[in-house]
């Protein structure tokens, strides 16, 4: 058995469509694992008002994430909702693996020599931070909640039948946090393209206005773990590998020589924005285990 628990507030004024984004954020670390999802209990907290607008608010919120949950056949089994200042919706849930020992997917299992894979584009911090100050495009926000919907269900099993050595989902710690936790365990070194990255369209230009996450500052300080970190600093993407996600892509390190096939077949599978985004390399003596490529 396997569980796992995510909450946070909203950052949208659609309940609906903040319900299926915080059930699809929360069922990540399950499908990251390579298990199927059992069972889930929500906990919301609702902004106070009239009784009606309250059971409104929360009836929309919970019809979205009973689509999510109900999709992936994870049974909605309890949950508790209390009032605050903001609306919030988090989940526990448990899932289930297969007792094959190769069916588990883990942080730790990168080898030298395979391929990074990141299956959605990123930028979904500096988007809703920029949202939140009217300076995101409508087109922009769209295309960002169009990807945090997209499950990751059949991206891990794609993965798993590719022979994939280690994966996670990303979410709030960014691309290098979560990078970081994986090549550590594994006992490598990684290498991250920049220009490789599939980026959210407008999360560029919002980094280069200055407009970030809260959360990026806490992420920033991960930049200890960049071998080059002087040289890329001033590179348009350095900013998006500390930008926090909700409800991102799955990272995973492939054998080099499924790589190419693996990405044809996720993108196959309505993940069109898959990209190889760098190398696991063999460790080094550097205290750094991450470089940065233009």
């Amino acid at each position: 058995m396997v569980h796992s628990v995510d909450f946070f507030r909203s950052f949208i004024d659609d309940p609906y469509l903040f319900g299926k984004v915080a059930a699809n954020h929360a069922l990540g670390d399950i499908w990251a694992m390579g298990a199927q999802a059992q069972s889930a209990t929500a906990i919301a907290t609702v902004p106070s008002g009239l009784e009606s607008k309250v059971e409104d608010v929360l009836f929309q919120m919970m019809t979205g994430a009973l689509e999510v949950l109900n999709e992936a056949n994870c049974a909605l089994v309890g949950g508790h909702t209390g009032e605050g200042k903001e609306l919030a919706l988090g989940f526990a849930v448990n899932g289930l693996i297969d007792d094959d020992p190769a069916q588990i997917l883990r942080k730790n299992g990168m080898r030298a020599g395979d391929v990074l894979i990141l299956t959605k584009p990123i930028g979904t911090g500096t988007l809703f931070a920029a949202h939140a100050r009217l300076a995101a495009k409508g087109r922009w926000v769209d295309a960002a909640l169009q990807s945090m919907v997209l499950s990751n269900q059949k991206g891990a099993q794609c993965l798993r039948e590719f022979g994939a050595t280690a994966c996670t989902d990303l979410t709030g710690f960014g691309l290098l946090g979560h990078l970081v936790e994986m090549t550590r365990p594994s006992g490598v070194d990684a290498e991250i393209d920049l220009a490789a990255l599939p980026l959210l369209d407008g999360a560029q230009k919002c980094v280069e206005k200055g407009i970030v996450s809260s959360l990026q500052s806490a992420n920033v300080r991960l930049r200890r773990a960049l071998r080059n970190q002087e040289a890329m600093v001033h590179h348009p993407r350095y900013p998006l590998i500390f930008d926090p996600q909700t409800a991102g892509g799955l990272l995973a390190s492939v054998p080099a020589d499924r790589a190419q096939d693996c990405i044809a077949a996720l993108r196959a599978l309505g993940y069109g924005h898959t990209a190889a985004i760098g190398r696991v390399r063999a460790q080094s003596d550097a205290l750094e285990p991450i470089t940065l490529r233009p």
